[in-house]
């Protein structure tokens, strides 16, 4: 259910997060375009439209809406771009993903939330494709991808999820080990060849190997 007043708490975020520094008004349309409370137990809901991280279970948030925005104009997305999200969480960054047009192949390592994004999402109108697996590992027989966007923070960079990226494709990854990362964009000039440039610090949770049965 999406009511006036949640579309009206939608305006505001989208404005506030505008305030914060994203220009991108595609980007600014599909903030404003996905119902976040859906992503929400009912009894969390009045959290839905706050600028905020949320608890969603097993050891996850779902990110601030500044964060997926801000990592969603880094990756400068085109409508029918194939585009690799590594760690679904919440399902909240690939429905971005999704109203910005992408063909969203989205890899989650813990099931218990891969089960959940992967009947919520298409409830909600969303296609795309869901897959359990190491985010590490990213999904070689599906790619090149065209964009690949990393939602937790890695201590290195994934050499996997390099070969999988296509010429001039794009990666927007918090790299550190740490407890706060640096956002990083990572552009694939030629086959052995990467650029690499650096937007800031952020906090993500840990991204971790293997699956989580």
């Amino acid at each position: 259910m999406d009511s006036f007043r949640h579309k009206g708490l939608r305006n505001r975020l989208v404005k506030e997060i505008s305030n914060k520094g994203i220009q991108d008004g595609k980007v600014l349309s599909a903030i404003g375009a996905v119902p976040r409370h859906m992503f929400f137990e009912s009894s969390f809901i009045q959290f839905a439209y706050q600028d905020k991280a949320f608890p969603i279970g097993a050891g996850q948030t779902i990110s601030q809406p500044y964060t997926v925005a801000f990592q969603s104009e880094l990756l400068e997305v085109l409508p029918g771009q194939k585009v690799l999200e590594v760690g679904t969480g919440s399902g909240y960054q690939a429905a971005v993903l999704c109203e910005l047009g992408a063909k969203v192949y989205t890899i989650e390592r813990q099931r218990e939330l891969y089960v959940k994004c992967s009947k919520l999402l298409p409830k909600m109108g969303y296609k795309l494709r869901f897959f359990l697996g190491d985010g590490y590992k990213g999904l070689p027989q599906f790619g090149l991808f065209d964009r690949i966007i990393v939602t937790a923070g890695a201590p290195q960079i994934p050499e996997d999820l390099l070969t999988q990226l296509s010429l001039g494709g794009m990666m927007v990854i918090p790299l550190g080990g740490g407890e706060v990362q640096v956002m990083t964009r990572i552009t694939r000039e030629s086959e052995t060849a990467f650029s690499q440039e650096e937007f800031g610090h952020f906090a993500f949770v840990p991204m971790l190997k293997g699956i989580v049965k």
